[in-house]
């Protein structure tokens, strides 16, 4: 009877093996195909897309085409005028003589702007569309830093849940060994329970890794306008590159900086304004035209015609483009200040980070080559102990523990060190 038993256990059980077997192959074919077509995208191609399409962006290039639109117009004429009146025409009730009787009168008037002060101003108002290049510029430059650690944060997220799943591989080997043991009175039943709920831990720290990489995606999909949920896979072997140990001058700095391009660029259209106040100084100009039709035949048809031209040097006109021409003055004597004190902080930030950065580059380097391999061989060294029945499962799993408490602190520094090399790069404009 045991035997027919066994037979049918066997028979049924390779029948269950020949449906499940294709079954799993099946699948994972399936997911590695959709693993497959999920494209892989490199930091260079999503900083790129930001460029491209992120909305952010948009208005900037609409704003200076508009300035430029703008200063089309500073180079128009004012439209001419033109009138139909009368000319010394009594008040009606009296008497006069034929040739008292008045005139009927055509004018028309015509201003002539000075060119050299339609230049100026136009000037002025296509530096315009240079602040807003500029000041895309300093909108991009926190765009890709943005990108860059989003990017750098999936990477380490990439490194934990390695890590993650190679813990729950081991956690789960032990705790099959307990549940092996225990009816042999060869461990406990808390050893199991406690394995059992490390091995809980894991997967709910998987289900929050999974979640936080998520967030990644999306945050990278909104930078680069693509459909939120849209699934990619980041470059697992990207590595941001380490600064150099030299630190930049400040005209080092003013050369990539795009905030101190968009002061240069302010303090170049207030020089264009300022040109464009003392433009002022230049004469208008302007003609008119009258003819006159009398109503009586005995007077000759008349006309005048007459030109005329502004004086704006005198006190009282000049009192207001020179009130301008003072105020822009002393904005670009703040805005040049601005640029050294922005500068002088720019270099001292960046000698801070780079103190940092070196710092993080050494405290990792010692996790590499010493804190983790001493750790994971006293953990190797449990868990060998206890597959050879010489040790118990509650001290493999301190080891663990503590193993996995170090690692996650190594990914912890990790991530600090990426985010400050990202920040380094974002004074640079790297």
């Amino acid at each position: 009877m045991n035997s027919r038993n066994l037979v049918n256990s066997t028979y049924w059980q390779a029948r269950i093996n020949w449906l499940v077997v294709p079954t799993l192959l099946l699948a994972t074919g399936r997911l590695a195909a959709q693993t497959e077509a999920t494209p892989v995208l490199s930091l260079d191609s999503i900083l790129v897309r930001i460029d491209q399409d992120n909305l952010m962006l948009k208005p900037y290039g609409s704003r200076a085409a508009a300035a430029r639109a703008y200063a089309e117009g500073a180079r128009s004429w004012m439209a001419p005028m033109v009138g139909l009146g009368t000319f010394m025409m009594p008040y009606p009730g009296q008497r006069v003589e034929m040739q008292d009787r008045g005139s009927i009168m055509v004018a028309a008037e015509q201003s002539i702007p000075n060119r050299a002060k339609q230049r100026a101003t136009q000037r002025y108002q296509q530096s315009k569309a240079a602040i807003e290049e500029a000041e895309r510029g300093v909108t991009l430059n926190q765009l890709r830093g943005d990108a860059r650690q989003l990017y750098y944060d999936w990477l380490v997220l990439e490194k934990q849940r390695a890590i993650l799943r190679e813990d729950q591989r081991i956690l789960t080997l032990a705790k099959k060994l307990a549940d092996i043991r225990y009816p042999y009175q060869q461990g406990s039943l808390g050893s199991v329970y406690k394995a059992e709920g490390r091995l809980q831990e894991l997967d709910n720290m998987l289900t929050m890794n999974a979640a936080t990489m998520t967030l990644k995606q999306i945050g990278l999909n909104t930078l680069m306008n693509r459909p939120k949920m849209e699934p990619f896979r980041i470059d697992t072997t990207a590595r941001p590159a380490a600064p150099g140990l030299t630190l930049p001058t400040t005209d080092e700095l003013g050369e990539v900086r795009s905030d101190i391009r968009r002061i240069d660029r302010q303090i170049g259209s207030m020089q264009a304004g300022i040109d464009a106040q003392r433009a002022q100084v230049k004469p208008d100009f302007q003609v008119s035209f009258n003819h006159m039709s009398p109503l009586s035949g005995m007077m000759p048809q008349m006309f005048t015609a007459m030109g005329m031209i502004s004086i704006p040097i005198v006190p009282w006109a000049a009192r207001g483009y020179k009130a301008e021409i003072k105020g822009m003055q002393y904005d670009i004597e703040a805005m040049r200040a601005e640029r050294v004190g922005v500068l002088n902080d720019a270099q001292g930030m960046v000698a801070r980070m780079l103190t940092d950065i070196r710092s993080l580059k050494t405290q990792l380097s010692n996790y590499e080559t010493r804190i983790i391999p001493t750790l994971r061989r006293n953990y190797d060294t449990q868990l060998i102990s206890y597959e050879q029945n010489k040790g118990d499962l509650p001290v493999v799993i301190d080891a663990w523990e503590t193993l996995n408490m170090t690692q996650m602190d190594y990914l912890t520094r990790l991530q600090d060190y990426y985010r400050m090399i990202v920040s380094y790069e974002k004074e640079l404009e790297k």
